[in-house]
């Protein structure tokens, strides 16, 4: 039997030396400068498959920049990113995505004037099929399925023909991470989840991404230390720019550098 050697090299690279599966994400010596300063140092960093990390740190250490990266809206100044064994450094945002990752942001980012359903369509629909100003989107059946099978899963459904405006908070966020799944990602990146949630709002949110987790892989930027320690299974600390500690929630707990320049404040 002949093997196709690209195809062959493709399965090696999502299979580490020691037998185990290779991380789904990850970023070698990952630099972005502005000017004379440095955002990003060498940050290398891993996500292995159906995993659950977050990435916490002091304002300004870099999280955003790396979500950003990450993502496609900044480009790295050298370095490289790696997903499901390709490099997709420097790629557009829409070309990360049809890839598999998928975010929310940490400022609400939804059409306030389209219903839920609508926002979550478009997310399915960049997905599936390429926009067509002569095709109305009802034509599209399978994709008014699977965003009505994407706010069932998120507890939104009921709200479907609700504009997105006439949400709460809550509701809104919620809605984010429905129109992030439309996109059936293998990825999910979620920037502070939480904020601005009440207590109830944020215990909701917690158990959703603990629901949601059972079949993705999921990196979060919180800054919330009792939701990463509850969803967390290996956190990576920011400072500066650079990697400071990586570790499960119980090592970052007890890091005396950690403590020292983060979890003390």
């Amino acid at each position: 039997m002949t093997v196709n050697p690209s195809l062959a090299a493709a399965s090696s690279a999502e299979v580490a030396e020691d037998g185990k599966a290779a991380a789904l994400l990850r970023t070698e010596d990952l630099t972005i400068r502005f000017g004379g300063l440095t955002a990003l140092d060498h940050v290398n960093f891993a996500v292995p498959r159906s995993e659950v990390c977050a990435i916490i740190g002091p304002n300004g250490a870099g999280k955003s920049t790396f979500f950003n990266c990450l993502t496609g809206v900044l480009h790295p100044t050298s370095g490289a990113i790696f997903f499901a064994g390709a490099d997709i450094t420097g790629l557009p945002p829409n070309k990360i995505s049809q890839k598999g990752i998928a975010r929310s942001y940490q400022i609400t980012n939804i059409l306030p004037n389209a219903t839920a359903l609508e926002n979550v369509r478009i997310a399915a629909q960049s997905r599936r099929h390429s926009w067509s100003l002569f095709s109305h989107h009802r034509a599209y059946r399978d994709i008014i399925e699977k965003a009505e099978a994407a706010l069932d899963s998120v507890g939104l459904l009921g709200k479907a023909g609700e504009p997105a405006a006439n949400l709460s908070h809550g509701e809104q966020r919620t809605l984010e991470i429905a129109i992030a799944l439309a996109t059936e990602p293998q990825l999910l990146c979620l920037d502070e989840p939480t904020a601005g949630m009440s207590a109830a709002e944020t215990h909701d949110t917690v158990q959703l991404i603990r629901r949601v987790a059972a079949n993705l892989t999921i990196l979060i930027v919180e800054h919330d230390m009792h939701v990463v320690m509850e969803l967390a299974g290996r956190i990576t600390v920011l400072h500066y720019g650079a990697v400071l500690a990586e570790g499960t929630p119980s090592e970052i707990q007890q890091n005396p550098r950690v403590i020292e320049v983060y979890l003390k404040t």
